[in-house]
């Protein structure tokens, strides 16, 4: 499955180390990724492929750990779920 994933919270030292190292002990596949700084806000969006093992809710189970570790907000949602959203 194509997901999207999304990252915020308070830039600091190791957020996109914890979020990829993540999704590599569970073989998502970063496909592309976009990340920027605004101010002391750090976001990041992930075009990520989720091995067909592997679904949503087993992806927020493991991403909570990191959200708390790293105290983050982090999302995942289908892409198509995403795209129908955003169709106009």
């Amino acid at each position: 499955m194509i997901a999207i994933m999304t990252v915020t919270g308070r830039d600091h030292t190791g957020i996109i180390a914890a979020v990829s190292t993540a999704c590599a002990e569970l073989e998502i596949n970063i496909r592309n990724v976009s990340q920027t700084i605004m101010d002391d806000w750090f976001t990041m969006i992930l075009h990520v492929e989720l091995p067909d093992t592997l679904s949503v809710t087993d992806v927020n189970g493991r991403m909570s750990e990191v959200e708390q570790r790293e105290k983050l907000v982090i999302t995942i949602q289908s892409q198509a779920i995403f795209d129908a959203m955003h169709e106009i």
